[in-house]
C-alpha cells in the first residue's frame, strides 16, 4: 500500500456519498451579480449580509491605508507590529460595540482560538459549549486544558445541569454562537447570563453571523436581547457583514489588556494589513452613519422566507437571514445546487460533515445587496427547480 492510498480512498468515498464539494471560483467582485466560473450568476450564498465586500468607499480607504502605511505590518503585535491603524480600528470597533475596550486579529477563527486557551489554562478550570457551536469553538476548546461539557443546543436545562456538575471548578466559562451558521437560528443570551451569574460562570459569544445584522445598527446580538454588558467576551469578524477580513473581541479594559498578554494569535501571528484594516473601519463608519442596509437586509430577508414557505419549502427554524433549504440527502443538495447554477444561481449545498447526515441543505444567505426582482425571479427558479425534484 501507499502512503497516501488513504488519500485516494478518502476522496473517492466523497465523491460516492455525494459529499465532494467542488470549489467554485468567483471572477468579479462580490455583489448581488457575479460571474463563476465563467457564468453570471445570482449570488445567493456569500456572507456579504450588506453589499460592503465591493464598497467604492472601502476600496479606497483600504487603497489610501496602503499608501499611507505599506502593503504589511511586518511583525507580530507584541513585538513590532502594532501601527497606529491598528489603534484606529480598535477605538473604532469599540465605539460601536459600546465596550471598553477592543482586541483586532487577524479572523474570527483565531479570535476564538484566542479566548478559549487564555481563560481557561489548567485541568481545574470547566467550559461549557453548545452542541452545535462553530468548528472555531471546538478547536479553540480542544487547546485549551479545561474540563469540556457539551450542552444540548439552545437547552439552558441542560446547561444548568452540567454546570450543577462542574460547581466546584476554577474557572467556568460557557460559549455559544450567537446566531448559529447553518440553521440561523439564535441562542438563547438572557437564560445563559442568569445561569453565569447563578453559578459564577463567565460568557463567551461568537457573534460572526450577527455582527451588522441583528440590533440597532447592527450592533449585534447582546444588543438585540438586551444583555449588552453581561457578556464578557464579545467575538466579531469582520469577514461577513463588514466585507472584509479580520476578526475581535470586545469586552473590558481588563480582559482585553489579559489578551494582549496571553492571546497566542496576538502573541505568534503578523497583524492584519493597513488595507483590512482601513476598509474594516470605512465599514465601520458606514454603519455607525446610517442603519439603511440592516434594514434593506431585512426587507428582503422577511420577503424571501415568507415566499419560500408559501411555496413548500423547509426552511428550518432560522430567525435571521440564513435561510436553510432542507433537502435531507446529500446527493438530492448537491443536484439541486447544480440545476440552480445552470438556471443562473449560485447556491451551494452543504452537507455531512458541516451539518449531520440526512440533514443536508441548500444555505440560501440574502443580502441588502439583492433587489425585490432578483428574489422574485430566485423564487420562480427555486419553485421550478423544487418541482423537477419533487421537493414541492
Amino acid at each position: 500500500m501507499g502512503k497516501f492510498d488513504f488519500i485516494t480512498d478518502e476522496i473517492a468515498g466523497l465523491k460516492e456519498a455525494g459529499l465532494y464539494n467542488r470549489i467554485r471560483t468567483i471572477e468579479t467582485p462580490q455583489g448581488a451579480w457575479i460571474t463563476v466560473d465563467g457564468k453570471k450568476t445570482l449570488n445567493m450564498c456569500s456572507n456579504n449580509y450588506l453589499g460592503l465586500a465591493g464598497e467604492k468607499r472601502l476600496v479606497d480607504k483600504a487603497k489610501e491605508y496602503m499608501d499611507l502605511y505599506g502593503a504589511g505590518p511586518g511583525a507580530v503585535r507584541s513585538i513590532a507590529g502594532t501601527m497606529s491603524f491598528h489603534h484606529e480600528l480598535e477605538k473604532k470597533l469599540a465605539e460601536f460595540k459600546e465596550a471598553e475596550d477592543v482586541l483586532s486579529l487577524q479572523s474570527g477563527f483565531v479570535a476564538n482560538q484566542a479566548v478559549i486557551p487564555s481563560a481557561l489554562s489548567s485541568s481545574e478550570d470547566a467550559v461549557f459549549t453548545d452542541e452545535l457551536n462553530h468548528a472555531s469553538i471546538i478547536d479553540g476548546v480542544r487547546l485549551s486544558k479545561a474540563k469540556r461539557f457539551i450542552y444540548a443546543h439552545n437547552n439552558p436545562a441542560d446547561l444548568e445541569k452540567k454546570l450543577k456538575e462542574a460547581v466546584n471548578a476554577r474557572n467556568k466559562l460557557i460559549i455559544t454562537d450567537g446566531v448559529f451558521s447553518m440553521d440561523g437560528d439564535i441562542a438563547p443570551l438572557k437564560e445563559i447570563c442568569d445561569l453565569a451569574d447563578k453559578y459564577g460562570a463567565m460568557t463567551m459569544v461568537d457573534d460572526a453571523h450577527g455582527e451588522g445584522v441583528l440590533g440597532p445598527y447592527g450592533k449585534g446580538i447582546a444588543h438585540h436581547l438586551g444583555v449588552h454588558g453581561r457578556i464578557d467576551f464579545e467575538i466579531g469578524t469582520l469577514s461577513k457583514a463588514f466585507g472584509i477580513m479580520g476578526g475581535f473581541v470586545a469586552g473590558k479594559k481588563e480582559i482585553i489588556d489579559f489578551l494582549r498578554q496571553k492571546a497566542r494569535p496576538f502573541l505568534f501571528s503578523s497583524a492584519v494589513t493597513p488595507a483590512d484594516a482601513g476598509a474594516s473601519i470605512a465599514a465601520v463608519d458606514i454603519l455607525s452613519e446610517s442603519d439603511e442596509r440592516v434594514k434593506k437586509l431585512w426587507e428582503n430577508t422577511n420577503f424571501f422566507k415568507e415566499n419560500m414557505k408559501k411555496l413548500g419549502f423547509d426552511t428550518g427554524i432560522s430567525e435571521t437571514p440564513i435561510t436553510p433549504v432542507m433537502l435531507g440527502e446529500a446527493s438530492k443538495a448537491q443536484k439541486f445546487s447544480a440545476k440552480l447554477f445552470e438556471k443562473g444561481i449560485f447556491a451551494m449545498s452543504i452537507g455531512f460533515p458541516t451539518v449531520p447526515r440526512g440533514k443536508a441543505r441548500i444555505r440560501v444567505m440574502l443580502s441588502a445587496s439583492h433587489s425585490i426582482d432578483d428574489l422574485k425571479w430566485a423564487l420562480e427558479v427555486f419553485e421550478e427547480t423544487g418541482k423537477e425534484l419533487e421537493v414541492i
